[in-house]
């Protein structure tokens, strides 16, 4: 394949590498009669997680392709190894419906599709209230920082909304259009008295320079709205003349630029506690725990096992709109056939619970709301609401 260097590939070109490689697949499926109930997703949208592995894509099936990769069908799936190796990639079978298509490791796009697919996952926790979290998105950007032009607009500013937010500002977040030139109102409360700031961001490529035009509008509708001090930020740089006003105002309006935000970023990062079981006191677990009913939505089950029937259950000690914290729960079995093989299990809701607030046992997930039920993904299982009953396990293979 005649590719580009891996360094100079750009996210349009390694969308336009799968969607070829994708192409290819339907093609040859089609050809030999295997396109039924297939197609394709992204690492990022079907699995919501951290990428251990620079995933191309993912293909899901039913029926005869899955035959096909099982070898009912003469040599085809070797032909469909080869197939992917012409186009520098190979496959894993992840379960009986679906396949994750890598790079090869010595293909030129390993390493791209490695940052590729991490940069996906990113994007996707660029929520308003995920960074308390999820303090991957300040690591990467202050090791990064040239990735904030990757951002689309709205994302450069919750990233900016979150960055303020951790350094102890109450912020508010504007609608993203009409919002008057004011991105973001920072609130810093003081026995002395409240201190407005007004921020406008602007994600611009490098060349673009701010002027005097824009800063002086930000300076003005400051002064309108009795705001203390205003903040211009950008991911490119300003005109001298746009500098020369701004030293004018005696430190009303702040000019910021990349280098700001990767500094920020990098306070950020170093503010942020890694072992999350330390966020929740012994004391506060304690209290939870002897609060909880059995049909507490705060008690979440998620089922896993693949050829096994496997319980997880969790509690829930924070949560945001789309962020939470949950801590994994001790169970014990209500009912077995005698050798502990099989049978039910419940959550155990007493103080030896305690126990498991360390850092291997609370972990990070996402919330989402579907139809007014709450769900918790952590990147492996999806926690939801526990009913109350018993539930079934199996360790029978």
């Amino acid at each position: 394949m005649n590719l580009p260097a891996a360094p100079t590939l750009t996210d349009q070109q390694l969308l336009g590498i799968v969607q070829k490689l994708q192409l290819a697949i339907e093609q040859w499926a089609k050809q030999h009669d295997l396109w039924y109930d297939c197609g394709f997703k992204s690492y990022a949208d079907h699995v919501d997680g951290e990428p251990l592995a620079p995933v191309a894509t993912i293909m899901h099936f039913e029926g005869p392709f899955g035959n096909m990769l099982d070898g009912y069908y003469d040599d085809l799936e070797s032909d469909f190894r080869e197939l992917l190796e012409q186009q520098g990639f190979w496959y894993e079978r992840e379960n009986g419906v679906s396949i994750h298509i890598y790079p090869l490791d010595e293909s030129p796009l390993f390493t791209s599709f490695t940052d590729f697919v991490r940069w996906q996952w990113i994007c996707g926790l660029l929520q308003p209230d995920v960074a308390d979290v999820f303090e991957e998105i300040y690591a990467h950007f202050a090791n990064r920082p040239d990735d904030l032009h990757r951002l689309h607009w709205r994302e450069f500013e919750i990233l900016l909304y979150r960055i303020f937010q951790n350094q102890g500002f109450q912020a508010q977040l504007g609608p993203g259009s009409g919002d008057g030139g004011i991105d973001i109102r920072l609130l810093q409360r003081d026995p002395l008295g409240d201190m407005m700031t007004l921020v406008q961001a602007k994600k611009y490529a490098p060349n673009r320079k701010i002027g005097l035009e824009a800063v002086a509008a930000l300076h003005g509708i400051a002064g309108v709205e009795g705001a203390q001090q205003s903040l211009f930020v950008t991911t490119s740089s300003y005109l001298p003349v746009a500098n020369r006003f701004a030293g004018r105002t005696s430190g009303q309006l702040s000019l910021a630029t990349s280098t700001d935000v990767t500094s920020w970023c990098e306070q950020a990062t170093q503010g942020i506690i890694q072992d999350k079981s330390t966020l929740i006191s012994l004391d506060h677990l304690s209290k939870l725990v002897r609060g909880l009913g059995p049909r507490d939505p705060r008690i979440v089950h998620a089922h896993t096992g693949v050829t096994m029937i496997l319980n997880e259950f969790a509690i829930v000690l924070k949560e945001t709109k789309y962020a939470a914290l949950l801590m994994t729960l001790p169970s014990k079995s209500v009912a077995d056939d005698g050798y502990g093989q099989t049978g039910f299990e419940i959550p155990l809701l007493d103080q030896s619970s305690l126990g498991m607030l360390k850092a291997d046992t609370v972990f990070r997930t996402k919330r989402s709301v579907d139809n007014g039920r709450v769900s918790y993904w952590s990147g492996q299982h999806l926690y939801t609401p526990w009913n109350g009953e018993p539930q079934h396990f199996s360790f029978l293979d």
